[in-house]
């Protein structure tokens, strides 16, 4: 378990970057849990562009661990704790189309976030909980046994059956008049 109190965590946030958070997701999730200094090499060489803003802004956090703890020499020692990618605000442009109309464009900015700790285990939001639902289920068998066993004990009624609707006759449309022909001329 991880001793939060000791670690040396810094973080650095970038905000309203031109770039969906799918496309920076892609990236994100290659150095999520890695070491900063095999992080950055990846970052260095990644072919995508958000890789050269990812890249600076992990040296801008390793930079602030720096900043808190002067005897920390180089990024060997720390580790990428967190890196999370949240959608920013959406531009809304139009594209003009045929016959007067407009399609929406929808540009998207995303905020990234790196915490780095010297902690490999270390979480913002402390250790994850198990979460048990074995007795939520046993309560639930609990009171279907219950319900059927009062069923069982209670006397049935006699519930009467209801008489079936009598359903009325589908009307017909009228039948068209036949318009008679004069063959007679006068």
């Amino acid at each position: 378990m991880a001793n939060t109190d000791t670690a040396l965590v810094a973080r650095a946030v970038l905000r309203e970057t031109r770039t969906t958070p799918q496309k920076a997701r892609r990236v994100v999730n290659i150095i999520r849990g890695e070491r900063v200094d095999t992080a950055l090499s990846t970052l260095k060489f990644a072919n995508q562009e958000i890789a050269k803003e990812l890249y600076t802004l992990l040296a801008s956090a390793v930079d602030n661990a720096k900043q808190k703890n002067p005897s920390l020499r180089d990024s060997s020692g720390l580790w990428i704790a967190e890196a999370l990618v949240d959608e920013g605000f959406t531009l809304k442009r139009f594209r003009p189309r045929a016959q007067g109309r407009g399609f929406t464009i929808r540009k998207r900015t995303s905020t990234i976030t790196f915490v780095v700790s010297d902690d490999r285990n270390y979480r913002s939001n402390g250790p994850r909980k198990v979460v048990k639902h074995a007795p939520v289920v046993k309560q639930v068998a609990k009171e279907a046994t219950e319900l059927a066993a009062s069923a069982v004990s209670a006397p049935k009624k006699a519930v009467p059956k209801k008489a079936a609707a009598k359903k009325a006759p589908a009307k017909k449309a009228p039948a068209k008049k036949a318009v008679a022909k004069e063959g007679k001329a006068e």
